[in-house]
């Protein structure tokens, strides 16, 4: 994670790439979480709900966006954003599984695909940032701004992101079933709910987003419980999942709260290496550097096949200023998830630091190719361009992470350099094109 080392991709205004929408002021700069680890561990939970909804796990990816409020949502049929509040405020693999099968079922059962419009598939960067400029959106920033983005009247925008109450029961309904046929407990459905009862009786403004993107009536409650209480399988706990959404939300918590909360509780965590990952994250952040070696090996030693961890480690060593020690712990890690983005950039960031900047563009353009929307990523591979003397590809990055800073007046100018200096037809010239087109968008509006 970033971010007090934590490893987040900062966005400003409304999320990454939005085309058409950079004309208007952003509400204010929101952060979407990046981290391997927790991502991962979000992926192992939401699989056989997925599944069970006859979605496939490789084409929706699970992000955490860093907000304290209760929320999760879906803006398209490719994402489930949850907050990291929720995350937080969860108690069991099962409730988080409850919530995501809930957005699921709004995917399976197409209550987003008829409301996208012109929304452009999130296959590309510009198209993801449509996606993203409406999860921001979702999550309390900039609603007019996100309206002229979609090409709809500002007022409209509720209704896009606000499921019905039709649609919410059709998902309870979906949902419950999801879980059943995955061999989940659907009762964390019902506790889930349970955390925004009385929400409705509030003022907006002191309501948590999820009543205002999920409202909740007592008669769908009430139904809810139906379908819980009739339910004829008894699923059993897993301990695997159990495992995973311990690991997402101590790794989470230790980054977010102050380290002495965390070294407080670390011994509480469901195990011990669990335990010791948390005390490595609040130690580094306290910049103690034996201590949190010491509590990192320990949790490698115990699970000595996890490139999470290594990765860990290799954070910790490479904001300690150690970035040869960093590169072989991150290479180490890299081995054992080699097609992981955000390994790939932890290292690629590595070699650069370690003065190494023909070794980092190979491994930052690799990290490029699996996820272009990492700004960090973007903008440690034009630096490494730049070393290598490589000045129009190191223009073309600039541009793509101006593009998802929102930045496209900037975006442009670098773009329009870069256009000019690569040959003409190719890959990078194409991406150069893309860039200027929604940069020419984003001024027509």
């Amino acid at each position: 994670m970033y971010h007090a080392t934590l490893q987040f991709l900062r966005v400003t205004g409304l999320v990454l790439f939005l085309t058409a929408l950079i004309a208007a002021a952003p509400a204010r700069a929101i952060t979407l979480l990046r981290d391997a680890d927790i991502e991962y561990s979000l992926k192992e939970l939401a699989t056989p709900v997925l599944r069970a909804a006859g979605l496939s796990p490789g084409q929706i990816r699970i992000l955490v966006i860093d907000d304290g409020t209760l929320n999760a949502f879906i803006v398209d049929t490719q994402h489930i954003f949850i907050h990291s509040g929720l995350l937080t405020k969860l108690d069991s693999a099962e409730q988080l599984q409850a919530v995501i099968a809930h957005e699921a079922a709004h995917i399976a059962n197409g209550h987003i695909s008829r409301r996208l419009g012109n929304m452009q598939t999130a296959r590309t960067a510009a198209g993801l940032g449509m996606v993203l400029a409406a999860a921001a959106a979702a999550a309390g920033n900039g609603q007019a701004a996100v309206g002229l983005g979609l090409g709809v009247q500002s007022s409209a925008m509720r209704n896009f992101l606000a499921h019905t109450r039709a649609e919410e029961s059709s998902a309870d309904i979906s949902s419950v079933r999801y879980l059943l046929r995955a061999g989940i407990n659907p009762q964390g459905a019902i506790e889930v709910q349970n955390l925004f009862r009385g929400q409705d009786a509030l003022a907006e403004s002191r309501q948590d987003p999820y009543m205002r993107t999920h409202p909740l009536s007592r008669d769908r409650l009430r139904a809810l419980q139906g379908l819980v209480a009739g339910a004829s399988a008894e699923a059993k706990p897993d301990p695997a999942a159990a495992y995973w959404f311990a690991r997402a939300k101590g790794k989470l918590s230790a980054f977010t709260r102050a380290p002495a909360w965390t070294l407080r509780r670390a011994d509480e965590s469901l195990s011990p290496d669990i335990a010791q990952m948390r005390k490595a994250v609040a130690y580094h952040r306290q910049s103690d550097l034996g201590r949190a070696i010491s509590n990192i090996d320990a949790a490698i030693s115990a699970r000595p096949n996890d490139p999470f961890l290594r990765e860990l480690k290799g954070q910790i060593l490479l904001e300690s200023r150690r970035a040869s020690d960093a590169v072989n712990v991150y290479s180490a890690a890299a081995r054992l998830a080699p097609r992981e983005p955000l390994i790939l950039g932890g290292l690629g960031r590595a070699q650069l630091a370690a003065g190494n900047p023909q070794e980092a563009v190979k491994t930052l353009e690799a990290a490029r190719g699996r996820d272009f929307s990492d700004t960090r990523i973007l903008r440690d591979l034009a630096t490494a361009y730049a070393k290598t003397g490589q000045n129009a590809m190191a223009s073309l990055v600039t541009a793509e992470r101006y593009a998802v800073q929102g930045r496209f007046k900037d975006a442009a100018i670098h773009a329009t350099r870069a256009e000019g200096a690569l040959p003409r037809g190719s890959g990078p010239w194409q991406r150069a094109q893309d860039v200027l087109s929604a940069a020419q968008r984003a001024a027509r509006r």
